[in-house]
């Protein structure tokens, strides 16, 4: 599986994988973002890598009303999410080693382990919190339904 750009076409789609307790690797940017740009080429061939899992590039202004107040100090940022578990949120290097190394790591945990990360810490219970991406998709949905 190649990344996906996510749009109002694809976010039900996106939602379902969560759903299903399937990984989701999402890279935060802008359009107008150089770095952003060029970061996106390697994060692709990471895609490649790992086809059997969701990579997802959001634009964070072309989709304010799924991320708009979420804390994206710098790009890239990363959110790393398996079902309804946010492993990973956070501004990184545009290194793309860094960022599949910490996507191995998380991969390799066990269900228990994952839970137990997720509420180990006050950062990890506000990564649940504040930047869950399957509920941020159903109140998007929801609220386009409405």
């Amino acid at each position: 599986m190649t990344i996906s750009r996510l749009d109002a076409d694809n976010r039900q789609a996106l939602a379902q994988a969560l759903a299903n307790d399937e990984w989701v690797i999402a890279c935060l940017c802008a359009q107008w973002c150089g770095s952003c740009r060029e970061y996106e080429i390697a994060f692709a061939q990471l895609a490649e890598r790992h086809p059997q899992h969701h990579f997802v590039w959001i634009d964070i202004e072309d989709q304010a009303d799924v991320v708009g107040d979420f804390d994206v100090d710098n790009f890239p940022t990363l959110l790393i999410q398996r079902g309804a578990t946010v492993t990973f949120f956070g501004s990184m290097e545009p290194e793309i080693r860094l960022a599949e190394r910490i996507f191995m790591t998380h991969r390799q945990k066990s269900d228990e382990e994952l839970q137990a990360d997720a509420i180990s810490n006050e950062q990890h219970r506000a990564w649940q919190r504040d930047y869950e991406l399957g509920k941020r998709l159903s109140d998007a949905l929801n609220g386009a339904a409405r």
